[in-house]
């Protein structure tokens, strides 16, 4: 047999798991509010197959995540932070290196960690990526700021990545320098 005060801690526990269960992000943190709509955001470009529309898809997603990126750049305190981190990757996937640029810095220099399933370093992505973006451009016709390129070498010159990832931005480098 329950006393009094125990049934009474019994029903408000239950309706107040029931709220919850009912506004399940109602006590989520705003960074976890703005994971959950990441998440979307990630299913409905999983969704689509074409390189070329997931960018332009990005393109069109990337607005709203604005805000967060300048907030987290210039008040952050360098916190890990999974939507930072995939921000800069869809900036260079829309060519937009120096947007990208400017939060490898902050990556960088608070040493973040890359979201979920991604394998190599920041130093080593944010590399790649750029000489992927880079010869996009190139390929394209499309002019692409040295000095971002540069930048870039610079930022990285000491971090561990494959020779060949590293060659690969100097090549790129190296051909619009050319150009």
């Amino acid at each position: 047999m329950t006393s009094p005060a125990q049934r009474h801690m019994m029903r408000v526990s239950a309706a107040m798991t029931a709220q919850r269960e009912a506004a399940p992000l109602r006590h989520a943190t705003v960074y976890e509010q703005m994971l959950v709509k990441l998440a979307a955001d990630q299913r409905t470009l999983k969704a689509i197959y074409s390189k070329e529309l997931k960018a332009a898809k990005k393109r069109e997603l990337l607005p709203f995540w604005l805000p967060w990126v300048n907030g987290v750049l210039e008040q952050g305190k360098g916190a890990q932070d999974d939507i930072l981190m995939t921000v800069m990757l869809w900036r260079l996937d829309t060519g937009d290196i120096a947007g990208a640029l400017e939060i490898a810095r902050y990556a960088l220099k608070y040493g973040l960690t890359m979201p979920g399933k991604h394998r190599r370093t920041p130093p080593y992505m944010f590399t790649e990526e750029v000489a992927l973006a880079a010869m996009r451009a190139h390929a394209a016709g499309e002019s692409v700021d040295t000095r971002l390129l540069t930048d870039t070498l610079e930022l990285t010159a000491t971090a561990d990545m494959p020779d060949e990832v590293r060659a690969k931005l100097h090549k790129i480098t190296g051909l619009f320098l050319r150009d």
